[in-house]
């Protein structure tokens, strides 16, 4: 029997809004109408990538970046191409009136993906009360805006009684189990620092000692991966990594599928298996079907959804497969305040496997009334002084240091005191209330568009004089349906040597694009590509990064993510800005502008 929320994406309208479930890898056959919706999304799906490389400049390539059309021709092409994409235009409603600081600051946010809570109308219209001392219905709360601490103590402990919570917590908690689709029957979850807390303390609590392997699905390096890994080794475990076939950066489903099947049938679970339902650097999703394979091979998995685009785990199926345990991460507020929490969810039945001992990472949230109680927004965690009356006495020294910490501790037996009669807020999180409104499939509908422009437009970049030498090379899928809004790529120059992704950077920032820049990963280059591979690697420095360099290659990139405010002008002026490398002096006339401006000159 299919969930209601998965048929809903199966019998999907095919004309260019279509969302084809990965869970349709499921061995249930389909009945006549979902074998024709079937076949309908895939010709949707191949009409999409055939409109997009035959309607957006065909046949044509630009080898100056004065010869680009203009922001209006463009859009007018692109509208022409894309009919479906009119059909968002309540983002650009929200856009301009909850978050019009994007306008004003005419700055562009492609640094980083995920979800928002708040809308920048919301903080503007809390500061607005907190100053006229308003005591209007509209202006009553103090939410949304809070702080959060550190909580010590064991994870199994707190996901199996809990703890004491301010009502701005637990108003929150369940926000977003609401917001995700999960049950509070079925998981328990706590709030951490941020990602690399939520996997750090999962790896601390984790039995590796006896359920001894980690394997992990990442084309990217990750900090928080890589703390997982850190902590999982020292308590014995074995690690393992899915590799990435070049050029296309996909799954090396032969190597995978040898990791997770066991040839003898055993009862033990064989260890924790990481599955990220999309990259959030090269774009690329993977099947669902390697869950279903984990399952089946005895692996506690672990989903981690912190590249989730707003919605996408309506088209999860969370009940078709549960996994043990679930990672993601919201922020404050898109453009103005990205710093926030990540969550770990685990399911029940699970939280009986992991170790008792004390555990890192998890926080407590504080309304923003209760910091009011005290001189300054709170103590250090090393704080020690005394405590008169709930007021915290601090020194300038530690003052200092609290206003340069997002993450503060607060003295035990404030929090408790002070949120006794909070446990009935209504909670109001614009950001999450923003995406409910809209949708699955307003929303995918809208970055589909605008990232395969975008991919179509940076591949129509050349050199001039050089034989058709592309500006700009995208790493994992290009023109695709269903890839997701992050890309991954890399300038170069007329020569074909790159230019180092952290300068791209610096340049981008000059014109208010923020960006940001990764490295890839576990690529593996078949015998076909030894001679590519060693001009696309990098070349690393010591004798100790070219040893590892060698066992694990890696390619450092620029990044641009899409998130679900962004507009065509957004994925405009980043395609322009990139063009500017088609002048062969560019680089150079900006570091000589740098230093005119009595400026720092720009570093690789």
């Amino acid at each position: 029997m299919r969930s209601p929320c998965l048929r809903e994406f199966i019998e999907e309208c095919p004309h260019g809004c279509c969302w084809r479930s990965p869970l349709f890898n499921s061995p249930e056959p389909l009945n006549n109408k979902e074998a024709e919706s079937r076949k309908s999304s895939a010709d949707c799906r191949r009409d999409f990538v055939a409109t997009t490389s035959s309607s957006i400049f065909r046949n044509t390539h630009f080898t100056n970046h004065e010869s680009l059309p203009s922001l209006q021709q463009s859009f007018s092409e692109f509208s022409k191409a894309y009919p479906q994409f009119a059909e968002t235009f309540q983002i650009d409603q929200i856009r301009a009136k909850e978050y019009y600081h994007l306008s004003l600051s005419n700055h562009i946010c492609l640094d980083y993906i995920g979800v928002g809570l708040f809308s920048y109308y919301q903080l503007q219209n809390q500061e607005s009360c907190k100053y006229q001392n308003d005591s209007s219905s509209s202006c009553s709360s103090d939410i949304p805006f809070f702080s959060v601490s550190y909580k010590m103590g064991s994870l199994k402990t707190q996901l199996r009684h809990g703890g004491a919570e301010s009502g701005v917590e637990s108003a929150m908690k369940k926000k977003i189990m609401s917001f995700l689709n999960i049950s509070e029957n079925d998981y328990s979850m706590v709030f951490t620092a941020n990602r690399t807390s939520a996997f750090k303390l999962l790896a601390e609590s984790y039995p590796f000692q006896s359920s001894r392997k980690l394997l992990t699905v990442y084309d990217y390096e990750s900090e928080a991966v890589e703390a997982m890994i850190n902590t999982s080794e020292k308590k014995g475990a074995k690690v393992m990594s899915a590799e990435f076939s070049w050029p296309r950066l996909r799954i090396h489903s032969e190597k995978l599928k040898k990791m997770l099947v066991s040839k003898k049938k055993k009862k033990k679970k064989r260890g924790l298996f990481v599955f990220p339902l999309h990259s959030r650097v090269t774009g690329a999703r993977y099947r669902y079907l390697w869950m279903r394979i984990a399952q089946e091979n005895q692996w506690h998995i672990l989903i981690d959804a912190c590249a989730l685009g707003p919605k996408d785990m309506d088209s999860f199926g969370l009940s078709l497969i549960r996994p043990d345990f679930l990672i993601c991460s919201f922020y404050k507020i898109f453009g103005e305040n990205p710093s926030g929490f990540g969550c770990l969810f685990v399911k029940k039945s699970t939280i009986s496997i992991l170790d008792g001992e004390a555990s890192t990472g998890m926080v407590s949230l504080l309304p923003a009334k209760q910091l009011n109680l005290m001189e300054e927004p709170s103590a250090p965690s090393s704080f020690s002084g005394p405590i008169t009356l709930g007021i915290i006495k601090l020194k300038p020294e530690e003052i200092e240091k609290v206003q340069k910490s997002e993450i503060m501790a607060i003295p035990k037996g404030i929090e408790a005191s002070e949120t006794k009669g909070d446990k009935q807020i209504e909670l109001e999180c614009r950001g999450l209330d923003q995406v409910d409104s809209l949708g699955l499939t307003t929303i995918s509908k809208r970055s589909r568009c605008l990232i395969n422009w975008l991919v179509n437009a940076m591949l129509k970049l050349q050199h001039p004089n050089t034989d058709g030498v592309s500006l700009v090379k995208i790493y994992g899928p290009k023109i695709k349906f269903d890839r997701g809004p992050a890309l991954a790529f890399n300038v170069f120059d007329w020569k074909g040597e790159k230019v180092e992704p952290v300068l791209v950077q610096k340049l981008a920032d000059r014109r208010n694009i923020s960006l940001s820049y990764g490295a890839l990963h576990h690529i593996w280059f078949s015998e076909k590509y030894q001679r590519e591979k060693e001009k696309v690697v990098d070349k690393m420095g010591t004798a100790e990064t070219k040893k590892k360099d060698k066992k694990d290659p890696r390619i450092t990139v620029v990044t641009a993510s899409l998130g679900f405010l962004a507009n065509f002008e957004d994925a405009y002026r980043l395609w322009a800005f990139v063009a500017e490398f088609l002048d062969a002096d560019f680089v150079e006339k900006a570091r000589w502008r740098y230093t005119a401006l009595n400026q720092k000159t720009v570093e690789v």
